[in-house]
């Protein structure tokens, strides 16, 4: 069975597409379209009126990005069946075109902070949701049996997830359950603070720690967090430093226009500065949870194009914008892959234009190499796809994996590779960084490989509900559930309605547990 096929997304401009309005969340019919080089969308409700917000600000990269877009097959078991309503029938339903390729258990909604651009606190929402480590378990476990992929990775989030009192059972459980990627977002106060805490989670299965991570001057985080936490967040990237093994660090800057995009080049500089334990840069640009006027959302709204633009600028060209490509672009490979092995694999099936990245080969910070400068990418991942299509109806494999070879011998110029770089040794580093297997032996490599993305989560303005209907991100919760992130956290806002269900007023919470983190 193919795990994707050519996307059903009308392609070009103008277009339409069903939207939310931004006061009473009915679904209305957006208008895409380019206007002065930018993608806008426009929308009116007939009781709140018109609405105008910038959906991609560079329409050249945004048409590129639809070169790139695959739908997938959805799930086997979906938990809503016979869905009528997308984003309001959410579970997965049968409307649902991804598999989860990466799931958020939030294990608490209590924090040590109170940051003014939180998704969601205990503080401000009146109640504390923390699941009993038995509800974790089950949600993990609902996640390792879908079908027809078992989610492969579990990401733990919050609230501050590192102050969950079964915190390193949880990460133990997600070990056992065989997920190929655990990881925590974090704040990194706790591992700044406590380096046995660290080492227990690494030890107990912890890959990676998705790190809060605004920028290198003290005055972003007094604005966006309320305090100063630069030595903080140095501090728990020194104590992975120590680990024996350490989990990767991938950079999670929230990049809010007129705030700190003026760090986008700083962020990357240190990245590759620490390289021995940053893996990634995950730039996230700002959603609007709350009402916004129409200034502002003008004056404020930051796009994937304004961070590829800024990091080209930024970084003097080491990182330029045709480098970036949308995440469905290596589709191809997943379904090549799931030919040959007769097995499917995770498959980034999401919309195009949720999110862009690149990778880059790196020796120091002033020797970097892009991917795309020594492959072509185009070309192998079109053919890549059609010879998948091809495998997937022949009886006999073996030929497939030599075609592969011979693609990737035609489109990989080893004479542009970074020195020291051979094809064999690209492709062995590449097979295990975006396999299942241990990465310990990347190490070996005088050359490393950083990642570097960025991911627009959506808000009521900016709203497309084809993106939600190929959403790979998920939050799993306690009543078997499983929902895509823009429509947990925008949209009809499932995580109000979820967090209620299985919440403790605070009042009482701190009447019977105490008043710390509340």
């Amino acid at each position: 069975m193919m795990i994707a096929k050519e996307s059903s997304l009308t392609k070009g401009l103008p277009k339409q597409t069903q939207s939310l309005c931004p006061e009473c969340r009915k679904i209305i019919i957006a208008d895409i379209f380019e206007k002065d080089g930018k993608v806008l969308m426009e929308k009116t409700c007939p009781e709140h009126g018109h609405f105008s917000d910038i959906y991609w600000s560079d329409a050249t990269m945004y048409k590129k990005a639809e070169l790139f877009a695959f739908d997938g097959v959805g799930v086997e078991d979906p938990f809503i069946k016979n869905a009528k309503v997308c984003p309001s029938d959410c579970g997965l339903c049968d409307l649902h075109l991804s598999h989860t390729s990466l799931a958020n258990v939030d294990l608490t909604n209590r924090c040590n902070m109170k940051c003014p651009i939180c998704f969601a606190n205990a503080n401000a929402a009146g109640y504390v949701y923390e699941p009993t480590i038995e509800q974790i378990g089950k949600m993990l476990s609902t996640l390792r049996e879908q079908k027809p992929v078992p989610c492969p990775a579990v990401q733990f989030a919050g609230g501050e997830p590192t102050i969950y009192p079964h915190f390193i059972e949880a990460i133990a459980k997600a070990k056992e359950l065989g997920f190929a990627q655990i990881q925590v977002a974090t704040n990194g106060i706790k591992f700044a603070e406590d380096f046995e805490l660290l080492k227990a989670a690494s030890d107990a299965g912890l890959n990676t720690i998705y790190l809060q991570f605004d920028g290198l001057r003290e005055e972003i985080y007094l604005t966006a967090r309320g305090r100063k936490l630069l030595d903080v967040k140095l501090k728990a990237i020194d104590n992975v430093r120590k680990l024996e093994i350490p989990p990767s660090i991938v950079l999670v800057p929230t990049i809010v226009k007129g705030v700190n995009d003026d760090q986008i080049g700083p962020i990357f500089r240190f990245a590759l500065e620490n390289n021995d334990v940053i893996r990634g840069i995950n730039f996230q640009p700002v959603a609007f949870t709350g009402r916004i006027n129409k200034e502002d959302l003008v004056k404020q709204r930051y796009t994937l194009p304004d961070l590829a633009n800024d990091l080209e600028v930024q970084t003097q060209g080491q990182i330029v914008k045709t480098d970036w490509y949308p995440v469905p672009s290596v589709v191809p490979v997943s379904t090549l892959a799931s030919a040959i092995l007769g097995v499917p694999k995770v498959t980034f099936t999401t919309h195009p234009h949720c999110g862009l990245a690149t990778y880059l080969f790196v020796q120091d910070k002033d020797h970097v190499v892009p991917l795309t400068h020594f492959v072509d990418v185009e070309p192998l991942f079109r053919e890549l796809y059609e010879l998948s299509k091809k495998t997937e109806k022949a009886k006999v494999k073996f030929p497939s994996k030599l075609k592969a070879y011979a693609l990737l011998k035609k489109y990989i110029h080893e004479d542009k590779m970074p020195e020291g770089l051979d094809i064999i040794s690209f492709l062995k580093m590449l097979s295990e960084v975006m396999g299942d297997e241990s990465k310990e032996s990347l190490s070996k490599f005088s050359w490393k490989m950083i990642f570097v993305g960025g991911m627009h989560f959506q808000d009521l303005y900016n709203y497309d509900i084809e993106r939600v209907k190929r959403c790979a991100i998920h939050y799993a919760v306690p009543d078997g559930r499983i929902i895509p992130f823009c429509a947990y956290n925008g949209g009809p806002t499932f995580r109000e309605e979820v967090e209620k269900k299985f919440s403790v007023p605070i009042d009482e919470w701190r009447r019977t547990r105490g008043t710390e983190h509340t």
